[in-house]
């Protein structure tokens, strides 16, 4: 079976386009990559693939464009059924339990806690800090004793989800002054775990790019 035309709109430092990257690779799915060069100045071919959002990662596949990473992942799911493995159970119970982890991923995680660290100061980065571990233990909770959260031999939705923060870790606790593995051990082993994987170990940005990337932007921003 075909896979057919596969490009993938990405920018380097994106989690959400990491997920996708990552699912490619575990899929074994070909595909070409083209960056956007600065997050601030969107490209004509993003603007036209994802004229409401206008951001990445977008998944164009045979011309039609899939956008917001997640459903992506759903997407890829059912279109790749040959493909294992799968990243959502097939029992109906446990698949809505992996998105609405995915979704607290999302709205407490990254878009909450996580930039607010390295995008302030004094006590509202104080603040920041303490809630973002907060969260980091709320999931660790829900990980337990599983080797992933999938709880199989394989990563799953959430932890395709997921497992992008990990690069972001180092530059989050320079700035929040915690330590990850300290605070959260469990899930800190399951990153390391997940980063065995080469098509986790390889889609990663960085962690000392990101670092440097924020320290820019934060100059942009005025902040100390």
């Amino acid at each position: 079976m075909e896979d057919g035309v596969v490009v993938l709109l990405d920018i380097w430092g994106s989690t959400y386009g990491m997920r996708i990257r990552i699912a490619l690779a575990e899929r074994g799915i070909k595909y070409e990559c083209i960056e956007e060069e600065n997050i601030l100045v969107k490209s004509p071919l993003l603007l036209k693939m994802n004229p409401v959002y206008k951001r990445v990662p977008v998944l164009i596949h045979n011309g039609k464009p899939i956008c917001e990473s997640l459903l992506i992942l759903e997407y890829m799911d059912q279109v790749w059924k040959h493909k294992s493995p799968a990243l959502l159970p097939s029992d109906a119970y446990q698949r809505g339990l992996a998105r609405f982890w995915a979704a607290y991923v999302d709205a407490k995680i990254y878009e909450g806690s996580a930039k607010k660290v390295w995008m302030s100061g004094g006590e509202e980065q104080e603040k920041a800090s303490k809630d973002f571990i907060d969260c980091l233990k709320v999931i660790e909770k829900e990980l337990g004793e599983k080797l992933y959260f999938s709880g199989e031999e394989e990563m799953g939705f959430v932890d395709v989800a997921l497992i992008p923060l990990y690069c972001y870790f180092f530059p989050l606790e320079m700035f929040g002054k915690f330590s990850v593995e300290t605070e959260c051990p469990k899930l800190m082993n399951w990153a390391k775990q997940c980063m065995k994987k080469e098509s986790v170990s390889q889609s990663l940005a960085r962690p000392q790019r990101i670092y440097e990337a924020m320290l820019d932007f934060r100059k942009t921003l005025q902040l100390a």
